[in-house]
């Protein structure tokens, strides 16, 4: 699968809602036809192969025949993974995989009972712990399908499932909020897909349901999404204590309130209320000024708890793949909406150490939390399912990036992340790419429609020397951390090349600069065992200019699951007295660090240096 297709059907499912029945347009719509090739397309291949086609889809819908359960989250799984499966489908349009996705709608649909209900809650237990949760990802499932095949009967089972709902909150006098875990945040973050339905449906009784659950956000109980969007994320609730972490109570549960958030946008979208956007531009920077470590994602014990100070240290249930791949859902909703540059170099800091860090070689399995230190370890199994939350989320998050890859913007369009392949948009144009990026800094690009455009080229907010060339002439206006916009009358085959700054960059951490980190470009570097040297809680220091610049030398990997190598000199410290002599260390990308699963490869990204009071401030 070295040429992978989105179908035009891929620009309908991300877009159309957005594009046709909004107040508000997005700034950028996704490419209609993508064929993505390079390290990226391996990975999106393996997780295809041998996570999506792999799963035993039955298994996933036999709880929804039973209806026992009490307080497990069994019914995400199957919305879960059908709504990657549909992303993985419209990537490369396999019949089996239709099949396949075919045969588990028609499961779950079966499942559903007279009264609207799919779920596996008992009776008696309905509206409580995960009940709630579980129908909101039936519902986005059953969505995608539809906008997948127009099959009626999937978008009539999701109308069920909301009008059964609504019923019986009202018959119960239940308040969304007070419905599950994490002051309602996992119930109300069915917002989402109400959102969608009202887009596909029409009908106002959807439209008001999603503004009543907006509206018991910011009463007494509630997660006061909107209102406390200008406190820290990890410090709006007290914090419960360990029995309740997990409750109620909890109401800095990471994953579950960007899923609220995901849905405000929506309704922004729909409804243009400036105050929706500004709750959740505001918690996105906070989250990225307080929670995001130098990996990209975020939380501890599942939770936010103002963790980017706390990243140095070893962190108990670090970066839960869960957090990681709405984080970068999320991101990806404020480029389409924005076409700001921040948000796409968040997804690419995140997806290629967090998220693709968090997958194992072979794209079968995801790990359910990835430290800065330690191993790599397989989650655990949850509710009897074969399977755990995080390895249901991590293609979730993988098959979004193609989509936002190079995106149709006003008069032209906007590349935002630089991977091998080529792109064709909605207005026609055409792109090619021509790169190993990030394994080296150039990028080839080649424009194959002839016509007055407005190339946007995203500048990373790192690369503070970077050379734009449109057929080999120097452009100027080139800034990190913005788009260089090229607008001009192009011909067929007009070329651009990108020189990106991939100098090796010195990050500091603690109180007194006494941790230190590589980056190379995007990809964060790291010592593992397997690459020898100095054990890895060995003080070092590292040469480096007086800019914090380090030169690395790419070394070949013998290692075939270690994607990127390099050599650079350090200065292992000790307490001894006399010259340090300079060694020449390994470092791989984050990504590969720690794959071996096993205690072999245990790596650390933070390393640490010896407290030296002459150079204490």
């Amino acid at each position: 699968m070295k040429s992978l297709l989105f179908p035009c059907a891929l620009f309908c499912a991300l877009s159309s809602f957005s594009q046709v029945n909004a107040q508000v347009k997005d700034q950028l719509i996704p490419a209609s036809t993508v064929a993505v090739h390079g390290f990226i397309g391996g990975k999106l291949d393996a997780s295809y192969h041998n996570r999506i086609m792999a799963q035993d889809a039955d298994r996933l819908v036999a709880p929804f025949r039973e209806r026992t359960e009490e307080r497990c989250w069994q019914s995400e799984f199957w919305g879960k993974w059908f709504t990657s499966a549909v992303l993985a489908y419209r990537y490369h349009p396999d019949p089996a995989l239709k099949s396949k996705l075919d045969k588990a709608v028609q499961g779950l649909i079966a499942t559903q009972t007279p009264d609207g209900y799919i779920g596996n809650y008992a009776d008696s237990k309905h509206l409580q712990a995960w009940d709630i949760w579980g129908r909101k990802y039936c519902m986005l499932g059953l969505l995608a399908w539809y906008d997948l095949t127009k099959n009626k009967a999937s978008l009539q089972a999701a109308r069920k499932v909301a009008d059964h709902l609504m019923k019986e909150l009202s018959d119960k006098q239940v308040k969304i909020v007070m419905a599950g875990n994490h002051h309602g945040m996992a119930a109300s973050s069915i917002l989402e897909p109400v959102v969608l339905l009202y887009g596909r449906t029409r009908e106002k009784k959807y439209l008001d349901f999603a503004e009543a659950i907006v509206a018991q956000w910011e009463s007494p109980e509630g997660p006061q999404l909107i209102s406390k969007s200008a406190v820290n994320v990890g410090k709006r609730f007290p914090k419960p204590d360990s029995k309740d972490w997990y409750g109620w109570k909890q109401g800095q549960k990471a994953y579950e309130m960007m899923s609220c958030y995901e849905g405000l946008l929506e309704l922004y979208r729909i409804t243009g209320k400036p105050g929706y956007r500004e709750a959740v531009e505001r918690t996105w920077d906070n989250i990225l000024r307080t929670e995001m470590n130098i990996a990209g994602s975020g939380s501890a014990m599942e939770c936010w708890f103002g963790g980017q100070q706390f990243q140095t240290l070893p962190v108990k249930h670090y970066q839960e793949t869960c957090v990681t791949a709405t984080w970068v859902k999320l991101s990806q909703q404020l480029l389409r909406l924005t076409g700001e540059s921040k948000y796409a170099d968040a997804v690419e800091q995140t997806y290629y150490n967090a998220l693709l860090g968090s997958m194992t070689p072979d794209g079968a399995g995801w790990a359910k939390y990835t430290p800065l230190s330690g191993m790599r370890m397989p989650g655990s199994e949850q509710c009897k399912m074969g399977l755990n939350c995080c390895e249901a989320s991590g293609p979730r998050g993988l098959f979004t990036l193609p989509s936002t890859i190079v995106m149709e913007s006003r008069n032209g369009c906007s590349i935002n992340f630089y991977v091998d392949g080529e792109y064709e948009l909605p207005n026609q144009m055409r792109i090619q790419q021509r790169t190993d990026y990030p394994a080296s800094g150039d990028v080839r690009i080649s424009v194959k429609t002839a016509g007055t455009h407005n190339i946007r080229l995203r500048i990373p907010a790192w690369s503070k020397q970077t050379s734009v060339w449109v057929n080999g002439e120097l452009q100027e206006g080139v800034q990190a951390g913005a788009y260089l916009s090229l607008q001009r009358r192009w011909k067929a085959d007009d070329s651009i090349r990108m020189a990106l700054d991939m100098r090796g960059r010195m990050l500091k951490a603690g109180d007194n600069g006494q941790f230190i980190a590589i980056v190379r470009g995007p990809v964060v570097l790291t010592r593992d065992a397997r690459l020898g040297g100095p054990d890895n809680a060995a003080p070092l220091n590292i040469a480096a200019d007086k800019d914090g610049y380090v030169q690395l030398q790419p070394v070949d990997a013998p290692q075939k699951d270690i994607w990127m190598q390099f050599a650079a000199t350090f200065y292992p410290e000790s307490y001894r007295e006399g010259p340090v002599q300079p060694a020449s260390l390994l470092l791989c990308d984050y990504a590969s660090a720690g794959n071996t699963n096993d205690g072999t490869s245990i790596f650390r990204v933070w390393l640490p240096r010896l407290v030296d009071p002459m150079k204490m401030p």
